[in-house]
C-alpha cells in the first residue's frame, strides 16, 4: 500500500494533522512516496506538478484549511486531477464540534473531487485561530455589545485556541487509519 499526502495549511493547524496521519500510517507500515506542502496561491502548473507526484500513490490523503466553508481554489484543483485515486480528505476549521457542519464542508470539497475518483473516508476537527481573527470579533463586538452572533464568534476563537488537541490528532489519524487499510 502507498499513500501521497499533499497539505494546504495556513496556520500551521492542517499540518500539525497531516503529521499525526503521516506517523500513525507510516507505523502501520504505510509507504508515502509523495509529500508536498501546496500554497493557497498555487498556479496550473504548481498544481499539475503536486497531482503528477500525488498519483504515484494507491491512496491520496489531501489536508485542507477550511476557507470560507470550502477548501482553497488551490485544493479544488489538484482534487480534480486525481483520477482513479483513493482520496481520504480531512481539514481543519476555525468552528467545531459540529458533525454536520463538518459534512457541509466536506460536501463542497468533494464536489471538486475528480468523477472517477473514490473518497475513502474523511476526518476534520477545530483549528486554532490567529490573534488578527480574535482582534476583529473584539471589535466588532466593542461596535455593537449587545450582538449575539458577534459575542458567539468571540467565544468560538477562545474555545479553538488549544485545538486542535492530541484528542483531535488521534482521532483523525484512526480515521485515516481505518479508511486506508480497513482497521
Amino acid at each position: 500500500m502507498t499513500c501521497s499526502l499533499v497539505v494546504s495549511s495556513k496556520s500551521g493547524n492542517t499540518r500539525m494533522v497531516s503529521g499525526a496521519i503521516k506517523r500513525a500510517l507510516q507505523a502501520a507500515g504505510v509507504e508515502f512516496v509523495h509529500a508536498a506542502a501546496l500554497s493557497d496561491d498555487a498556479d496550473a502548473d504548481q498544481v499539475a506538478l503536486e497531482a503528477q507526484g500525488a498519483c504515484a500513490a494507491d491512496t491520496v490523503l489531501v489536508g485542507f484549511w477550511c476557507d470560507k466553508g470550502a477548501c482553497t481554489p488551490s485544493v479544488a484543483a489538484l482534487l480534480s486531477t486525481l483520477h482513479g485515486k483513493r482520496v481520504f480528505l480531512f481539514g481543519t476549521c476555525g468552528f467545531g464540534a459540529d458533525q454536520s457542519y463538518y459534512q457541509q464542508i466536506i460536501d463542497r470539497v468533494t464536489s471538486n473531487l475528480a468523477n472517477d475518483a473514490e473518497l475513502v473516508g474523511w476526518a476534520m476537527c477545530q483549528g486554532k485561530m490567529g490573534p488578527a481573527v480574535k482582534q476583529r470579533y473584539e471589535a466588532m463586538l466593542e461596535q455593537d455589545p449587545d450582538n449575539a452572533r458577534f459575542k458567539m464568534l468571540l467565544d468560538n476563537w477562545v474555545a479553538a485556541k488549544d485545538h486542535p488537541t492530541k484528542e483531535d490528532l488521534d482521532n483523525i489519524a484512526a480515521a485515516a487509519k481505518k479508511a486506508v487499510l480497513g482497521e
